[in-house]
């Protein structure tokens, strides 16, 4: 498949409600949407760099470079077999996970799409229904936690998970579980706390949650081994794995029992099943985390999320918990059974709205092959 021309879109589209977790309070999402164009198939795929580098290191700026001066450069014009010779021809380039995820995303959708065949499919996946949960924000007070909860309880969500904080915790587990006790449920900390905290995770092992999210430093694994080791709820690591390798040292470390893959975060699709497939082999559950994504790496995500050894609920709730408008015409709904279907058209299996697009971007570029 030649690669004919590339497009990249820096987009701002506004949250439904502002997102507050530990880092701060988020009331938009900025991210990079690429597109490639191949011998009359086009593929979309979405940066998840944000504006801040509060996450990663990584923001729309920084994926605006590499994807421009370095990525695109070294596939444009070529003739490319399979996304795996694409990665190849930009493996010189360390770092910047989610550029690279990007740009993968968007050649394989058209890959999928020359053959005929959904993204699940070309990736592996089993499952036709996703288990789905939602993520809410840091809450004011805990009635304002209460009343939310309420509305997300009869829609019927198989998992809830709340971002918390130091100070900004056990009240708000303790009244969730007072008002659900036997609600699946989780907290995300997002590396706010040290293992100066340990007896304020000692009380979390009262309250049954299936899992505590990378609550220690984003870069760390050797705390949270210790973390593990004294106390009985799963710890699951997010932010600390980019990479097969920081998998597996995290596992046979036992700093975690569970592990959040994000494609952005670990550099795309192809790295994202490596790390499904080790886990699968030791017996480690997975799940798919989210990055506030627009339809078009929701998309990409739901097919990722389709593998067999996604058993957790993951966050990939109906576009509409976020945006008010996205950009895609087909919007993911939540089934009556707490799941998500996952589509079965070529490549993501969604097409784009590109007059809401063309709403959206904050700037664009092209990249075409000279005639």
């Amino acid at each position: 498949m030649r690669i004919d021309r590339i497009e990249l879109r820096h987009t701002k589209m506004i949250l439904v409600t502002p997102f507050v977790t530990s880092m701060g309070t988020e009331y938009d999402e900025q991210h990079i949407m690429v597109r490639v164009d191949a011998e009359g198939v086009t593929g979309w795929g979405e940066c998840v760099a944000e504006e801040t580098p509060f996450y990663s290191y990584e923001t729309v700026p920084t994926a605006w470079h590499i994807l421009n001066d370095f990525l695109i450069p070294a596939v444009l014009g070529k003739n490319i077999s399979c996304v795996d010779e694409a990665i190849a021809s930009y493996a010189k380039v360390r770092g910047h996970m989610m550029a690279k995820a990007g740009l993968e995303a968007a050649l394989y959708d058209a890959f999928a799409k020359s053959k005929g065949i959904s993204l699940s499919k070309m990736l592996g996946g089993t499952q036709d229904k996703i288990n789905v949960g939602v993520s809410l924000g840091i809450s004011d007070t805990v009635p304002d936690l209460l009343h939310v909860m309420e509305k997300y309880m009869k829609e019927g969500y198989q998992r809830i998970k709340i971002k918390i904080a130091p100070d900004r915790d056990l009240q708000f587990i303790e009244a969730l579980r007072t008002e659900y006790p036997e609600m699946l449920l989780q907290v995300d900390a997002n590396s706010a706390y040290t293992l100066d905290h340990l007896p304020v995770f000692k009380k979390m092992d009262e309250y049954h949650l299936s899992l505590i999210e990378q609550p220690l430093g984003y870069d760390d694994i050797f705390d949270h081994a210790k973390l593990q080791r004294e106390i009985k709820t799963d710890l699951c690591l997010d932010e600390s794995i980019h990479s097969l390798g920081d998998t597996r040292a995290a596992i046979e470390m036992k700093s975690c029992r569970i592990i959040n893959i994000k494609p952005g975060r670990v550099g795309g699709y192809t790295e994202s099943i490596k790390i499904h497939d080790y886990c699968a082999s030791m017996n480690i559950p997975v799940w798919h985390g989210g990055m506030l994504e627009s339809g078009i790496g929701r998309a990409g995500n739901v097919a990722l999320a389709s593998l067999p050894n996604f058993t957790l609920p993951c966050d990939l709730s109906p576009n509409r918990k976020y945006y008010t408008e996205d950009i895609v015409e087909t919007l993911f709904e939540l089934n009556p059974d707490g799941t998500i279907t996952v589509p079965t058209g070529p490549g993501i299996g969604v097409e784009v709205n590109l007059k809401a697009l063309e709403k959206y971007t904050v700037r664009k570029c092209e990249h075409k092959v000279k005639k």
